[in-house]
């Protein structure tokens, strides 16, 4: 075990809750219509003015206030998200601006999609216990709002808003990381994407206004995704040593309504073992891990000595799982 202890989190949300049924009026759909094709109730949303920056402040002062625990005594910011506040500089210095957190600590981004919190976990684990830094915070902020396409009704109405903060120290070694698994499978990288934000596509390579949209193949990737999934569980589970019987807790990434089922039938997932916020959050990107996880320490399922697993898929495409002894 690599020995890793969450002791505080916390999570923000912008102020405005999007029901599904002014989504219906929106997108012209008959009442019910909305709910009923994405699972959601509501979702929230930033409103062209929101910052992510601000979002990813208010999760990590959260996290301080509930672990009573002094902004000075972090001494590195993680930004784990899978968009940029901008190309450069790079977002975590931009968070750290906006934070309670001092300045001139050590900040840095990781980027893996969807499950970017899961390998900011792994990252995190492994400096501390080399020494190099004693209380690390890590962060997740997403405005997924503002890379709708509302001409793509199936990605258009699952999307939402939303940030969540992690504050991790070594520990005294009875908690940590028993295993951690990411793998990667390119013949999925076209079907989740974003095309502009970088050197591929800009005004002197070429660009349209829609590679700034955000573009989902929903049956293609869930195909993909369902033929890998039982495998990958297989390998993350035997690597922690324990089956999916000995795990109080799951926590997925809430990509979808039917994501979430078929880890219930396909994975024999318990209901109570499933902590699943998405009928009231949507998919927050890579917010959503660490919102669930948050979600699951304020609600008690995060329990000494009870294995809690994280995983999810994410854009590329990428399996990302992680199993704890909290």
């Amino acid at each position: 075990m690599v020995p890793l202890k969450i002791i505080s989190s916390g999570a923000a949300l912008p102020p405005l809750k999007i029901t599904s049924a002014e989504l219906d009026i929106r997108l012209g759909k008959s009442a019910g219509y909305v709910e009923q094709r994405s699972g959601v109730e509501h979702r929230f949303h930033g409103d062209d003015r929101a910052s992510q920056v601000e979002l990813a402040a208010e999760a990590i002062t959260d996290a301080l206030r509930r672990g009573n625990i002094p902004a000075d005594s972090v001494d590195l910011l993680i930004f784990a998200s899978a968009i940029p506040v901008q190309a450069l500089p790079y977002s975590a210095a931009h968070v750290l601006k906006a934070s309670p957190l001092r300045e001139g600590i050590s900040t840095f981004d990781v980027n893996a999609s969807c499950v970017s919190f899961i390998s900011a976990l792994q990252v995190a684990a492994g400096l501390l216990n080399t020494g190099a830094y004693r209380r690390i915070a890590i962060v997740s902020a997403e405005l997924a709002s503002r890379g709708i396409n509302w001409a793509h009704e199936e990605s258009s109405i699952i999307l939402g808003d939303g940030a969540a903060c992690a504050i991790v120290e070594k520990g005294d070694g009875r908690s940590g990381i028993l295993s951690c698994l990411m793998e990667t499978y390119p013949a999925g990288i076209d079907l989740c994407h974003i095309r502009a934000g970088g050197t591929r596509r800009n005004p002197r390579a070429g660009i349209d206004d829609k590679d700034f949209l955000f573009h989902m193949d929903g049956k293609r990737l869930f195909r993909l995704a369902a033929s890998l999934i039982e495998e990958y569980w297989a390998r993350l589970l035997t690597a922690a040593d324990c089956e999916m019987a000995d795990l109080a807790t799951i926590v997925p990434h809430q990509a979808s309504q039917v994501s979430l089922e078929h880890m219930r039938r396909r994975l024999k997932v318990p209901e109570d073992v499933l902590v699943d916020i998405y009928r009231h959050h949507g998919n927050q990107v890579s917010a959503s891990i660490p919102t669930a996880l948050h979600y699951a320490i304020t609600h008690q399922r995060f329990t000494p000595g009870k294995p809690v697993a994280l995983v999810g898929t994410a854009a590329g495409l990428t399996l990302g799982g992680m199993v704890l002894l909290p």
